[in-house]
């Protein structure tokens, strides 16, 4: 089956998580996660986890096991400590979880990046997986990053990825 028709026999509506890891970010004041909340709805899917957490890999690692388990998402969408300092360790906290990775996530996300930032996006880390039945994406935590890899990687591909791993 080609890759049309396997969008086309996708679940169109999933259950999101969203999580933001940042230590000075509130649910209140959470750009990036309000708008990928926001954005899940208008594309017909449900949210069924919104948060902030701090950066640290245990509860990051903690939080997306919790998620998983008990709100039970197709995907869940990170945003946040994705970068190059040293609390930044989104990408070291999840990406032990994934039974599968999804290297070409990271390398069109950089692309794009490169084309909108210039030779800044190599400080930039972004990755995706599968952990059992869910997908799972990392992206940077600027609104510009969570607009850009939402829009144009992670929506137009979340059904297609559920239908595989379902």
């Amino acid at each position: 089956m080609g890759t049309e028709n396997h969008r086309k026999n996708a679940p169109a509506k999933l259950k999101i998580g969203i999580i933001t890891v940042s230590s000075t970010r509130t649910l209140e004041n959470d750009k990036s996660g309000a708008w990928m909340k926001k954005s899940s709805k208008k594309e017909g899917h449900t949210v069924v986890f919104n948060g902030v957490i701090p950066d640290d890999a245990s509860i990051i690692t903690q939080t997306v096991l919790g998620v998983m388990q008990n709100e039970k998402p197709h995907a869940i969408l990170i945003t946040g400590g994705t970068g190059i300092s040293s609390s930044d360790v989104t990408i070291e906290a999840v990406s032990p979880l994934f039974t599968k990775k999804l290297p070409g996530f990271a390398a069109i996300f950089a692309q794009l990046s490169y084309e909108q930032i210039d030779s800044a996006a190599i400080l930039s880390r972004a990755a995706a997986g599968i952990s059992g039945k869910v997908s799972i994406f990392c992206i940077p935590g600027s609104l510009k990053a969570c607009k850009l890899a939402c829009r144009a990687l992670i929506f137009p591909e979340l059904g297609h990825i559920a239908g595989h791993i379902l």
